[in-house]
């Protein structure tokens, strides 16, 4: 019995409060009309400029997740879509994330709180190997995950603080490298994701255009045939691996600085929303 209202407390916070992460965001906030919704890895976090977008008049949020995998994304556009929320473009970026077809194991903590009301999060989650515990079992998911989504996160709910995660649009920009960059995606090789193919039927199905995009890293990369590997297997992902390459605009070999995700930014704009 104690178990059974501890779930209903703790469900009961992260259910009213909007402002502590992007899928509590998703969940409690008013259904909106977006003209661009950004979806990804922290590449897509840490890349499209959200204030850009809305300069040009476009209603954005950019709900790229640090660790997010295809999986996540999926996701989160199925539950955006439960929650009445209309979406005219879908920009996603698809690069290293199709080289796993499992999800993020810390990324998929935030959406257990809503794990019992919502259809699209039960459904999508209903394969996962720990899914009966954590559905049927009272307040298990909370013991489980307690440094994710124990008490401390439900207190912050229940006072409704604000998280940074949703500052300036979703977008998060990173500072310049102070150290040499480097990556290798020699030892790997992209392949078929079923969580991309679920994404262009729901677009397909709702009229949503989507904009599937690699976006760049830095000039050492070992292995840049993983860029075409991915055109082969996908030719309509618009690949822009190389169209920002200079260190002086990463962070890390894959992720941009706030100047380079400008960069990048204006980019897809001129070629996508310069109409």
């Amino acid at each position: 019995m104690i178990a059974v209202v501890l779930d209903l407390i703790y469900s009961n916070s992260f259910s009213v409060s909007k402002n502590r992460g992007k899928i509590g965001y998703v969940f409690n906030s008013t259904p909106k009309d977006y003209d661009v919704v950004i979806l990804g890895s922290s590449r897509a976090n840490n890349h499209f400029v959200t204030q850009m977008f809305e300069d040009r008049g476009l209603v954005t949020f950019n709900f790229g997740m640090q660790g997010s995998k295809l999986f996540e994304s999926d996701l989160v556009l199925k539950l955006l879509l439960e929650k009445k929320n209309k979406i005219k473009n879908l920009i996603i970026d698809v690069d290293v994330t199709l080289r796993s077809r499992n999800n993020s194991e810390a990324t998929i903590l935030k959406f257990y709180p809503y794990l019992k009301s919502s259809s699209a999060i039960k459904t999508h989650f209903r394969l996962l190997p720990d899914f009966n515990a954590n559905y049927y079992i009272p307040f298990y998911r909370y013991l489980k995950y307690e440094t994710k989504i124990g008490f401390r996160e439900m207190f912050f709910c229940t006072i409704n603080k604000k998280s940074k995660e949703l500052d300036y649009g979703g977008y998060h920009a990173l500072e310049k490298s102070q150290t040499s960059l480097e990556e290798n995606l020699s030892k790997t090789d992209p392949s078929r994701n079923q969580y991309y193919e679920e994404i262009k039927q729901i677009c397909k199905a709702n009229k949503i255009n989507l904009i599937a995009v690699m976006t760049p890293m830095c000039e050492n990369v070992k292995g840049f045939d993983y860029f075409k590997k991915v055109k082969k297997i996908y030719p309509e992902i618009h690949n822009y691996e190389n169209v920002v390459i200079e260190d002086k605009y990463f962070s890390d070999c894959g992720h941009m600085n706030d100047e380079g995700a400008k960069k990048f930014t204006a980019i897809i704009l001129k070629d996508f929303f310069n109409k």
